[in-house]
């Protein structure tokens, strides 16, 4: 992968470079895909899904509300680079 994929979640920015995810808000969070897994859930009665990003003694759930997801194109396709990236 050679360029940065962004995408605005809410309070958050997500950027993606091929190796590390990082998550710029009011608590940053920064994973190096060797060490991360994410699941998304498929989208619940009312449209929103469950972020969990797990590393080593860590877990972080985030939820996705139908209108963030909606609102913001990038997102579905910076997910799939990351799961990408962690499965190789």
């Amino acid at each position: 992968m050679n360029e940065e994929i962004t995408a605005v979640v809410g309070l958050e920015l997500y950027s993606f470079d091929g190796r590390i995810l990082e998550i710029f808000g009011p608590y940053p969070k920064r994973y190096h895909v060797a060490h991360l897994r994410l699941n998304l859930s498929d989208p619940d009665r009312k449209g929103n899904r469950k972020l969990q990003l797990d590393t080593p003694g860590v877990r972080s759930t985030t939820t996705i509300t139908a209108k963030q997801w909606a609102s913001s194109p990038n997102l579905p396709t910076l997910l799939q680079a990351v799961h990408t990236a962690t499965n190789q």
